[in-house]
C-alpha cells in the first residue's frame, strides 16, 4: 500500500522540479527547428523523378468513445517533413519549381484555418501566418482552400502518394477535413491512376527516417534517457505486494514527471504467466511471489521513442530457473548487440541471439531438436526505433547513424513440452543500439541488467519505500 507522506514527497519532488526549471521560456526550447524539417523536404525532393509532386497528408483524428477523441498523434512522415501537429492538412512537395496562377513555388502547406472559438475549447491553431512564420513555409493557405486550388495534377508525370488514411470521418460542417482532403485528392486524380504512385513514396521515406541527423538523435537520446531512469527508480521501488498496473503507474510516472509526452506504446507490464505474452497490456494481476515481471515500457519525447525492457524477479531475488533463463537471454542479447555494426545484414544480430538461444535450451534439456527454439522465442531480435516506436526503415544493410533495438526473449507458459519448473517463466531484455562506424553505442546502456546489479538494486530505496 502506497503511504501518504509518499504522495507528499511526490509533491515535494514536483515543486523543486519546477522552481529550478528555466524560467526564460514557459515551454520547449528544444524542438527541431523549421530548418530541420526544410532539409527532409529537399531530401525528398532529390529523391523524386523529374516532373513529379509528393502529396503527404496530416493523420487522421481518432475516436475513442462518443464524443471522446483519443490526444491527437502526427502522422510521423507529415511531421518530418513540415513539424506541423496539428491535424486536416496537407503538404505538396513539387521535383521542381512550379507557377500557379501568380505564385512560383516547389511546395505549398494547407493548414486548419484560425478559428477563435475552437481553439478557446482545443487550444491554439498556427493557422496559414503561423505556417510561414512558425515552420518555414512560403507558401501556406487554408485547407478548404485545397479543393479549388488551381493545380493541375495532369501536368506532372509522376504523383507520389501514401495509402492507408483509415479514421478519417466526415465532418459534414467542415470543408477542409482530412475526410475532404482526402476525397478531393481522389477526384482530382481519378483520371490519372497511371500517373499515381504509392510504393516509391514509401521507400523514399523509410530510406530517409532510417538515418538519424544529430538533431534526432539528441532527442531520441533524451527519451531513452527518461525512460532508463524510470526504469531504475521501478527496480528500487517494485516489491511483491504490488500489482501490474502499481508497477505500470510507477514507470509511467517517471517518464511524464521527466518532461516525456507520451509513452511510445502501450506498457507492456506482465507478471507470472503475463510474461509469457509478447504484447500483453492488460496489467491487472497482482503478483505473486516468486514469479517474473516484464516490463517493456518507453518514454515518446518530442515524437521520438525509446523502447526498453528489463525483467524483474518481484521479490527482488531470481529463483536459479530464473536466473538460468535470464543470463540465456543476457548472452544471447549481448552477441546481438556484437552483430550491430555498420555493413552487416539486419537479421545479423538475430541470428546470433538464435545461435545462442538454441544451444542454451539445448544444454537445459528444454528442447532436444535445435529448431524447437521456435517454441519459445518466435519473434524478431530487431526493429528501427525513431519517430514510430516499430520505426520505418530498409531492413537491408545496417547504416551509421541508424537506431535499432536488440531485444531476444525466451517464453516458456504453462503447458510447455519441458519440465513443470520453467512454466511462467518468461524473460525479455530490450535496448536501444546506435549504429556508428566503429563499435555499436547502447543508448540506454545505463540501465542494468545483470542479475546481480538486479538484486543489489532492488535492495535499495525506491521513491515507494522512502519514509
Amino acid at each position: 500500500m502506497i503511504k501518504k507522506n509518499n504522495f507528499l514527497l511526490l509533491f515535494c519532488l514536483l515543486l523543486i522540479s519546477v522552481s529550478a526549471q528555466d524560467k526564460k521560456t514557459a515551454y520547449d526550447n528544444d524542438m527541431l527547428p523549421a530548418s530541420f524539417h526544410a532539409d527532409k523536404r529537399q531530401a525528398l525532393r532529390d529523391k523524386m523523378d523529374g516532373n513529379s509532386v509528393a502529396i503527404i497528408f496530416a493523420n487522421a483524428e481518432r475516436n475513442r468513445s462518443n464524443d471522446v477523441d483519443y490526444q491527437y498523434s502526427q502522422d510521423p512522415n507529415f511531421y518530418y517533413l513540415t513539424g506541423l501537429t496539428e491535424p486536416n492538412a496537407v503538404l505538396l512537395i513539387f521535383k521542381e519549381r512550379i507557377t500557379i496562377d501568380s505564385i512560383t513555388c516547389n511546395e505549398i502547406l494547407f493548414v486548419q484555418p484560425r478559428n477563435e472559438k475552437a481553439e478557446s475549447w482545443t487550444g491554439k491553431r498556427l493557422g496559414t501566418t503561423g505556417a510561414i512564420k512558425e515552420l518555414g513555409f512560403r507558401f501556406a493557405y487554408n485547407n478548404f482552400e485545397f479543393d479549388e486550388f488551381p493545380l493541375d495534377f495532369a501536368r506532372f508525370a509522376t504523383i507520389y502518394h501514401p495509402t492507408n488514411h483509415n479514421d478519417a470521418r466526415d465532418d459534414k460542417y467542415d470543408s477542409g477535413d482530412l475526410f475532404s482532403l482526402l476525397k478531393s485528392f481522389e477526384d482530382k486524380t481519378a483520371k490519372l491512376k497511371e500517373k499515381k504512385n504509392a510504393s516509391s513514396l514509401f521507400s523514399f521515406m523509410s530510406a530517409l527516417r532510417e538515418i538519424k541527423s544529430p538533431e534526432e538523435l539528441k532527442l531520441l537520446q533524451k527519451a531513452i534517457d527518461i525512460t532508463c531512469d524510470a526504469h531504475l527508480d521501478l527496480m528500487k521501488s517494485l516489491d511483491s505486494t504490488m500489482t501490474e498496473y502499481q508497477a505500470q503507474a510507477l514507470v509511467e510516472f517517471g517518464f511524464k514527471f521527466n518532461g516525456s509526452e507520451y509513452v511510445g506504446y502501450p506498457s507492456i507490464v506482465g507478471a507470472g504467466e503475463n510474461s509469457c505474452i509478447l504484447h500483453y497490456i492488460t496489467n491487472r494481476k497482482k503478483f505473486e511471489n516468486p514469479e517474473m515481471l516484464v516490463v517493456d515500457a518507453g518514454a515518446e519525447y518530442h515524437g521520438y521513442t525509446a523502447d526498453v525492457t528489463r525483467t524483474l524477479p518481484v521479490n527482488g531475488k531470481f529463483s536459479k530457473e530464473q536466473a538460468e533463463i535470464y543470463n540465456i537471454v543476457l548472452k544471447a542479447q549481448e552477441e546481438g548487440i556484437k552483430a550491430c555494426k555498420k555493413g552487416n545484414n539486419f537479421r545479423d544480430p538475430h541470428n546470433a541471439a538464435v545461435d545462442v538461444i538454441k544451444k542454451k535450451l539445448v544444454d537445459l534439456g528444454i528442447i532436444i531438436d535445435p529448431n524447437d527454439f521456435i517454441k519459445y522465442f518466435f519473434h524478431g531480435t530487431s526493429h528501427y526505433l525513431g519517430l514510430d516506436v516499430h520505426d520505418a526503415g530498409t531492413y537491408s544493410k545496417l547504416k551509421v547513424n541508424s537506431v535499432i533495438t536488440v531485444e531476444p526473449g525466451i517464453y516458456i507458459p504453462a503447458g510447455s513440452p519441458c519440465d513443470k519448473k520453467w512454466w511462467n517463466i518468461g524473460i525479455r531484455i530490450e535496448d536501444d543500439v546506435l549504429i556508428t562506424d566503429g563499435e555499436p553505442v547502447v543508448m540506454s546502456g545505463k540501465l542494468p541488467k545483470t542479475v546481480a546489479e538486479i538484486e543489489k538494486l532492488m535492495k535499495e530505496e525506491g521513491i515507494l519505500k522512502k519514509n
